[in-house]
């Protein structure tokens, strides 16, 4: 045998010396009394520095174990101790070390000294810190996933699952899941391909779309399955489902809303066409009795008409009106209008009513306001109207004013408001008063009439303009009406840079294409006053075959009519006249829904305006075309 001739004290010297971990010779009371180079490379200090230091200058302050007493406290009846410690090095650096201590006695019991060895274990601690996130990521994956998540072996046996699993399967997942086999959940042939494929076809998961719960029930759901490797070694795979049938009754609800109001566009259209068109008859007949040579009796009575059957149809426009915002099958109509021009037709409407009563009409617009402006005109002229209207109903004395102009925000806006010296809108009621049916008298009381509606119907055209709408009063003189939309400033100044249109003017030769008889007599016998000479065609072969036979200026072309429609007259004109000898045909309908415009304007017409008609439409048309 080989032998070292190498006596104790030298050994014990040269592992003191040479160990790579740690060694420190330590007095009673923590003292360092000598150190090995390994003690020093440890925590950087060089071995003068550390002798006269103490074992617990290294410690964090935090550190439970911070000092010699600390470590004595901890040791057992053998004089020993071991732990996994921080320290602080000379750099700053924290740094962990395995400290094992053993304190030395002589034969009376008394401390002598302590040996203390430290290896760095800083390394390992943050491969277990790695480790640690790594399996916390794992698990927080499958704790609040919102998908199941279930992981099998290679035999197609369940390893785990996450709560969401455990819920969608009515299985526990200590008391069943783990262990079953998976084809329990999704069926063996399933289970199969994915052994046999998933590696290396991802289709598989597509055709897994079903999980069979404990009670028996299939649940349809989406999968997606993801190898697990060890050790670059497949050991298995996690399946995770997506439960869809909530989908799929949202889908189904989604689909259900969209008939219902499909229901309620094609229901609004009927209603509106069926109702405005004897009211159009209604009307235009009282406007042409009243034109004609009546006695005083006769013509109070045809005025109580026309004016019951203004506040019928104003009733029901409300009402239509409100329903199809509601409905959704209303939507804003951009064109470049005059606005000066929009506020002076709001005026003249209510301009009789406020002479009856000796009010005072006025409207200002700042000078910085553009004279024209990219919007739609109807719904604004509507909101102006119904504001104006309720001025002047509920002011005796006075005046009414208007006032625009622009305000500074992220999007360009005119503010309007409108003023009155009228009864006053009680402070506690100025938000109500834009609800559906809200009036400020009592039903019981009631001395002005009206729906209540057209607050609530403004407040939405507003909304849908981008603006809001509010009130202002203390409720005993006077009331203020604001409200803003957002605009778009047109790119021309003049109307002289208005786009052309051919200009209709002194007598001109119409066209009505109006199947229904009484309709068709108000509108004939109103432009024939207005000096027009006027032909009528009641199908839409007829408009067709007159159209090409003569030259009219003008086509008022009702959109339903029998044997061709009026989209398709208006295409078939469009294609065999030339522009040049094209005449303008304007859209006559009573529905005004959510896309009517559009259709009218796709299949060549020019203009669009709804009934019912009467003068004061007629005459502002034809202003409107010079």
């Amino acid at each position: 045998m080989y032998r070292v001739n190498l006596d104790q004290n030298s050994f014990t010297g040269q592992v003191f010396k040479y160990a790579s971990f740690g060694i420190a010779l330590l007095a009673p009371d923590g003292l360092i009394l000598t150190v090995n180079d390994a003690f020093e490379r440890f925590l950087g200090y060089s071995k003068h520095e550390l002798e006269g230091m103490r074992f617990g200058d290294f410690s964090l302050s935090d550190d439970p174990v911070a000092c010699i007493d600390d470590v004595r406290n901890l040791m057992s009846d053998t004089n020993e101790a071991e732990m996994e410690k921080r320290y602080v090095r000379r750099d700053g650096a924290v740094i962990w070390g395995y400290l094992s201590i053993r304190l030395f006695r002589n034969d009376e019991g008394d401390a002598l000294y302590y040996i203390a060895q430290i290896m760095d274990i800083s390394k390992q601690k943050e491969s277990e810190r790695r480790l640690q996130e790594t399996v916390e990521r794992y698990t927080s994956l499958k704790k609040y996933n919102h998908d199941a998540v279930i992981s099998f072996d290679l035999q197609g046996n369940i390893i785990n699952a996450n709560a969401v699993a455990e819920k969608m399967t009515g299985y526990g997942i200590e008391a069943d899941l783990i262990g079953m086999a998976l084809a329990n959940l999704i069926g063996q042939a399933n289970v199969d391909r994915i052994l046999a494929k998933a590696l290396h076809d991802d289709t598989v998961e597509l055709e897994i779309d079903a999980v069979v719960t404990k009670s028996g029930e299939t649940i349809e759901v989406l999968t997606s399955i993801a190898p697990i490797f060890v050790h670059k070694q497949n050991i298995g795979f996690y399946l995770i489902c997506k439960d869809i049938s909530e989908q799929k009754k949202l889908v189904y609800a989604k689909e259900s809303a969209e008939a219902t109001n499909k229901a309620k566009s094609e229901f609004l259209a009927m209603m509106s066409h069926e109702i405005r068109t004897p009211m159009n008859g209604v009307i235009g007949m009282t406007d042409l009795l009243l034109d004609s040579d009546l006695d005083e009796e006769h013509k109070a009575y045809v005025e109580i008409i026309r004016k019951s059957g203004e506040a019928l149809l104003s009733i029901i426009n409300d009402i239509l009106d409100l329903s199809k915002i509601e409905a959704g099958v209303t939507e804003l109509q951009e064109a470049t209008f005059d606005l000066r021009l929009c506020f002076k037709d709001s005026l003249s409407v209510v301009s009789s009513m406020a002479e009856d009563k000796n009010l005072e009409l006025s409207y200002t617009i700042n000078h910085d306001v553009p004279e024209y402006i990219s919007g739609d005109v109807e719904r604004l002229r509507q909101v102006l109207l119904n504001l104006l209207s309720n001025a002047v109903k509920f002011t005796s004395s006075g005046k009414v004013a208007v006032i625009v102009k622009k305000t500074a925000g992220q999007h360009p806006l005119l503010a309007f408001t409108v003023t009155d010296t009228g009864i006053g809108i009680p402070q506690a009621r100025l938000e109500e008063i834009f609800e559906p049916f809200a009036q400020l008298d009592s039903f019981m009381s009631r001395k002005h009439e009206g729906t209540g509606l057209g607050l609530s119907i403004s407040r939405k055209i507003v909304g849908m303009m981008g603006g809001e709408i509010w009130a202002e009063s203390d409720g005993m003189s006077g009331s203020a009406l604001h409200f803003t939309i957002q605009y778009h400033e047109a790119t021309f100044d003049s109307a002289d840079s208005l786009p052309a249109t051919p200009a209709i003017a002194g007598r001109a030769n119409i066209l009505i294409a109006e199947d229904d008889a009484i309709n068709t007599l108000v509108l004939q016998k109103m432009l024939e006053k207005m000096g027009h000479r006027v032909s009528v065609a009641v199908n839409g072969e007829e408009v067709i075959e007159a159209a090409l036979r003569e030259p009219y200026d003008l086509i008022f072309m009702d959109v339903h009519m029998p044997i061709v429609n009026g989209l398709e007259a208006t295409r078939t004109i469009k294609e065999r006249l030339s522009p040049d000898k094209c005449p303008r045909i304007v859209a006559v309908t009573a529905n005004a829904l959510k896309g009517d415009r559009e259709d009218c304007l796709a299949a060549g017409m020019d203009d669009y305006i709804t009934k019912p008609i009467n003068a004061r439409v007629l005459e502002m048309f034809f202003r409107n075309l010079v």
